[in-house]
Formats: C-alpha cells, sequence, structure tokens
C-alpha cells in the first residue's frame, strides 16, 4: 500500500483543494487559504536544480514560434535531457485518508478524488524525488467558469440542433492536468534557389518581356522556445494542439498542492520519443522562416535546403484541462477547454435539417443573382 497526499485545513480539519481563482490552496469549510509557494515540504522540487524563467516580453510569445539569432553555439547535437525517468514497479492501489476506501488507480494517475468521500488526494509517491514534473501551468478557470462557457460556446453554433445548444446536457466535467514536455530548440537552415524577376514593356509597336535570373542563399540560426507537446496517450493529440496557445506568465515551479482536487496524469512518453515529432514541427517553422525572407521575386525555385533541428533544454510540464462529456441523444461527444485560457475545442453534432435550410438559402441567393444578371445583360431592365 503506497501512502496518498491530502492537505487538511489547520482550522478545521476539512479537506483543502486548489482554488483557480485566488491561486492558493482553499477551505472549501471554513474559508481558509494558504499561499502554495510559501508552504514548506509541501512540494518537490527540480532534481536538476530550480527552474524558474525570468520572463521578458519575447519570451511570453514563445508559445509557437517566437525565435531569436544565436551564433554562439555551433553545435547540432541534441543536449542530454533534464528530466528524471518512472521507475518500473509503482503499485496501483491507495487509502483515501478521510474514510479509508481503496483508490484503485492505472500507472499513470498522480492526481485524485475518492469515489466514496470526493476527498482530493494526490498520489506523492508518484510526484517525489525523479517522479517530479518540472513546471506547472495552474487552473484559472473554475469549474462554474467551465460549465458557464461551454454552454455560451454550444449556443453560437450555428448548424448545431437546438436541443443541443439549450438543454442541460453535461454528463460530466473534470479538471484534468495533462502531461506536456515543453521544448527549448535550436533551428539552423540553409537554403539554395533559384529565382526570376520578369517585366514585360511596350516599345513602338514591340512588346518585350525582359528576365532577370538570381543566384539566392540564406542561411539562418534561430531559437525556439517553449513549444508544447503533449505526452499522454489518452488525449488526442490534434485537440490538445488546438488548446493551444497557454500564457507562460503563470508558469511556476511544480508543487503538489496544484494539484489537490483535480485529475492529474503522468507521462506515457519521455521527451526523446516525442522529440521526433516536436522537431518536425519546428523544422516547418524553419522552412516558413527562410522562404518569408525569400520575396520580392516573380518565381522562386528552391533548389536546396537543409534544416537541422537540435534540443536545448526539455522540462517535464503539467497543462491544465477541462474535459467536458456531453450526454445527446444516446450518444458522448468530448469537448476540452484550455483550463487557463477558456479556449473550446471539439466537433459539435450538426442538425440536418439546418444544413438543408442553409444549403437551400445559398441555392435560392444564387439563382435570383444569377436571373437579375441575366435580365442585365439581356436589356430586359430598363
Amino acid at each position: 500500500m503506497s501512502t496518498v497526499v491530502q492537505y487538511k485545513c489547520p482550522n478545521c480539519g476539512a479537506d483543502m483543494a486548489f482554488d483557480s481563482q485566488t491561486g492558493m490552496l482553499r477551505c472549501a469549510s471554513c474559508g481558509r487559504t494558504d499561499n502554495i509557494e510559501n508552504m514548506a515540504g509541501k512540494g518537490t522540487s527540480h532534481p536538476e536544480g530550480d527552474v524558474s524563467y525570468d520572463m521578458d516580453e519575447d519570451d511570453r510569445r514563445a508559445s509557437e514560434a517566437a525565435f531569436e539569432h544565436d551564433y554562439s553555439d555551433p553545435s547540432h547535437e541534441d543536449e542530454p535531457s533534464n528530466h528524471s525517468t518512472f521507475g518500473e514497479n509503482e503499485a496501483n492501489e491507495y487509502h483515501c485518508n478521510n474514510c479509508g476506501a481503496v483508490l484503485i488507480t492505472d500507472a499513470q494517475t498522480t492526481a485524485t478524488t475518492c469515489s466514496f468521500c470526493g476527498a482530493g488526494v494526490v498520489l506523492g509517491d508518484r510526484l517525489k524525488g525523479k517522479l517530479a514534473p518540472a513546471l506547472v501551468v495552474p487552473f484559472t478557470i473554475s469549474k462554474e467558469q467551465a460549465q458557464e462557457a461551454f454552454k455560451k460556446w454550444c449556443r453560437k453554433g450555428l448548424l448545431t440542433p437546438g436541443d443541443f445548444m439549450t438543454a442541460d446536457r453535461i454528463k460530466n466535467i473534470t479538471g484534468l492536468y495533462v502531461p506536456f514536455w515543453l521544448y527549448d530548440l535550436n533551428g539552423r537552415g540553409e537554403a539554395e534557389a533559384t529565382c526570376t524577376r520578369v517585366r514585360t514593356y511596350t516599345m513602338g509597336d514591340w512588346i518585350y518581356t525582359e528576365t532577370k535570373w538570381y543566384h539566392v542563399y540564406r542561411k539562418v540560426d534561430l531559437n525556439y522556445n517553449r513549444i508544447p507537446c503533449d505526452s499522454s496517450k489518452k488525449m488526442d493529440d490534434g485537440m490538445m494542439d488546438k488548446l493551444e496557445p497557454y500564457d507562460y506568465r503563470n508558469l511556476k515551479n511544480f508543487n503538489m498542492p496544484y494539484l489537490a482536487g483535480y485529475i492529474a496524469e503522468k507521462y506515457d512518453f519521455d521527451d526523446e520519443q516525442m522529440l521526433p515529432r516536436i522537431k518536425d514541427r519546428v523544422g516547418s517553422y524553419v522552412d516558413q522562416y527562410i522562404r518569408s525572407t525569400i520575396s520580392g521575386y516573380t518565381t522562386v525555385n528552391m533548389n536546396r535546403e537543409d534544416i537541422n533541428i537540435r534540443k536545448k533544454r526539455a522540462d517535464y510540464t503539467m497543462m491544465p484541462v477541462w474535459m467536458v462529456c456531453y450526454d445527446y441523444r444516446q450518444a458522448e461527444h468530448i469537448f476540452m477547454m484550455n483550463g487557463q485560457t477558456g479556449k473550446i475545442v471539439g466537433k459539435p453534432p450538426l442538425s440536418k435539417a439546418k444544413m438543408l435550410a442553409w444549403i437551400t438559402g445559398i441555392s435560392t441567393g444564387t439563382f435570383i443573382i444569377f436571373r437579375l444578371l441575366t435580365l442585365l445583360l439581356g436589356g430586359g431592365l430598363a
């Protein structure tokens, strides 16, 4: 049997949980709040030392493709990982400190709630020492706010069924910390292209076309900071990518109380396993940047392009996601919300009647325009 971590209120003894509104640990019974960052001994630190960042304006743009020129490091090799790996033999059975109920979890769960008494528990042995994440983006949107935002989002659907937009069919809404890797990468690119500038002009009775040919060479050295990549088998990669970007101004060094009251998973894939995917992504950024510098030509024919992506750093990070399970006509629809920014992704059902009306409306409008043009061109209208 393994130990669980529960945070008891020093005033009344009730369970405390992370409050997304204040960013503090809060007791729902008496209202006491505690600053998580001042709770000595209540969390874990990254095994490689302090991983806090000085976040200037350029850093905050780095969730997608912020870059800067840096020619100081000639290396093309990936840096050694500065993260930890998981042990092989991990217990899956825990006991709730409140009611003594047995908590059966899969091997990836790091925080959950007791099914019997509802207490939020953190599975501390899966987060200490070598199992500790480096960073966390805490929730800033509460469960109530997430529910209201989702209902408003549903009502905006022009082609969604009416009863889907108005009925309260939320079957379940779960606050989940999803494991991500945040990468810092260096991208170097070298390209050669044959380009032309074409000018056409008239002289007397003759029309001349002048073509000038250019050999174009580009070499770039770019840094991309905090590019996120989810590392959970359970989460849909496409939906996770669409939830971006996260605002890293609220990025914190990991501390276990941030997970209290939420579900949390640990990663299925380490940063080396996810590296090919993130290199492909950043490689496309480098390609786009190189091509953006070759402008003002009539034609561009890329003869050679060499791109090398090198990992500089990878931090194991927990990101907040609200997962909404919506029950509609005996089918479940899964939607996700960024627990920090409120961005929602998912595919709501479509109303066949509304789609038919929309298509009919377009067809009718097109026919009317066609008839008017026919009458005008044929002189049918004075």
